[in-house]
């Protein structure tokens, strides 16, 4: 806030006008023993112009991170970000709109999330998407409510799935009544989950926690054998290069929607992606935009299948969520709109290519290894490193290098290459963790 809202004269007026002589009259029904009876332990008041000075001294003590050229990873990319991309989204038609109840008011809002959906079943493969989520780990938790709606209950998990989302469904999982359980993989991929009759959903991260493609037709088989759903996380930048979710098998597929035109804004806000087969379009959560035709026979855009949310169903609902990440959404259409396919195309070679380089370099580095050297990977891999990995992290940062992430193994440090990265980029990198290391 730039201003106190509530001057003592403010204060005087409604005292007297509530025909009382102070604030702990105003407080007087409040049993004393949970009232402060001493002054709040904050500074004084300061100025507008000392706010801004002080606030100013201490942004300065933080590194700038515009200087730190990006090989971190492990959900959210450093992808390039056009600039019509926020020249679009950031038109005030766009930023201050809320809630398409009402469509003859939202028609450009509710196109937009039209084409939004549109675009994200032709990516994946799948018939219905909604209008975005919160984020990529709470679309998880609601592909996996979709795919328990069909009655059963247990939830199988691939280690390779990015532990801070298996943390996520374990959260939601307490209050919806499972506990989503983890089955092992071979070498960083893979597995064999024993799909038995009462397994609701079969979860796997392609490409995984470690950035390695798996086996997906084939774990996808095996939860279509065993009659339950198969749930895929997806990269949605990979699409120009692998086969859609869709075509490998997936019935829900989900992603966390940053790289599509959106900065790493220190961590959110972010978007969820969620997309399905028709069959279960009446247990997909939040909104889905229609078009149809009104009485003239001109298009029109409206929200549709409204009886599957909460605010109607209520106990009868899949999920409590009612709204969508509009502004987010939205900066991704225009981002998909401007790549189109042969962009996303070039965009996943230019990655994978990269991140190929990248390994190659590292690798020649003493003590430093693929962990997984059989395994193909897209745009990330997982190095062991003969240090601690969060040390060799913080060295790197000092010296100019956002490293990767280090995992919960120990020695083991993620690094991502997107299409920012240059040739000579990757190399100050690899000579900067050479140093690092010695």
């Amino acid at each position: 806030m730039r201003f106190a809202p509530h001057t003592d004269d403010d204060i005087g007026q409604m005292l007297a006008t509530l025909g009382i002589s102070s604030l702990d009259d105003l407080f007087a029904d409040i049993p004393a023993d949970v009232r402060l009876d001493r002054p709040l332990g904050i500074p004084a008041g300061v100025s507008e112009m000392e706010l801004i000075a002080d606030m100013r001294s201490l942004a300065a003590r933080n590194m700038d991170t515009d200087r730190l050229v990006c090989f971190a990873g492990g959900g959210a990319y450093d992808h390039f970000i056009p600039s019509v991309v926020w020249a679009l989204a950031g038109r005030s038609e766009f930023y201050t709109s809320y809630t398409p109840y009402q469509p003859e008011l939202s028609q450009g809002v509710l196109q937009t999330l039209f084409e939004f959906q549109s675009m994200i079943c032709e990516l994946t493969g799948l018939e219905v998407s909604n209008a975005s989520l919160y984020d990529g780990a709470t679309a998880l938790v609601e592909a996996v409510n979709m795919a328990r709606g069909h009655g059963r209950g247990r939830v199988l998990v691939s280690a390779g799935v990015d532990p801070r989302l298996l943390d996520t469904l374990r959260a939601y999982g307490r209050g919806a009544g499972y506990e989503p359980e983890v089955f092992a993989i071979s070498d960083g991929r893979g597995g064999r989950p024993d799909v038995g009759p009462d397994v609701a959903a079969v979860v796997v991260q392609h490409p995984n926690v470690y950035g390695i493609l798996e086996p997906v037709r084939d774990l996808f088989g095996r939860a279509h054998d065993g009659g339950a759903r198969a749930v895929q996380v997806f990269d949605p930048l990979s699409l120009g290069v692998l086969a859609p979710p869709g075509e490998l098998g997936a019935d829900i597929a989900v992603a966390e929607g940053q790289v599509l035109g959106n900065h790493l804004n220190y961590g959110g806000p972010y978007l969820g992606l969620i997309a399905a087969r028709m069959d279960d379009v009446r247990r997909m959560p939040g909104r889905i935009v229609g078009e149809t035709l009104d009485v003239d026979g001109k298009v029109g855009y409206v929200l549709t299948l409204q009886a599957r949310e909460q605010h109607i169903r209520r106990e009868k609902a899949n999920s409590n969520i009612c709204t969508n990440q509009t502004l987010m959404a939205i900066a991704a259409t225009v981002y998909l709109g401007w790549l189109g396919p042969d962009g996303l195309a070039e965009l996943g070679r230019q990655c994978a290519s990269k991140a190929a380089y990248a390994a190659e370099r590292l690798t020649k580095i003493d003590g430093v290894d693929l962990r997984y050297p059989d395994a193909p990977f897209f745009k990330e891999f997982t190095l062991t490193v003969p240090r601690p990995a969060t040390d060799l992290r913080d060295a790197l940062i000092e010296r100019g290098f956002l490293a990767g992430v280090a995992l919960a193994d120990g020695d083991a440090l993620a690094v991502a290459v997107t299409e920012k990265r240059s040739r000579d980029e990757i190399d100050r990198f690899a000579l900067a963790f050479e140093e690092a290391l010695t």
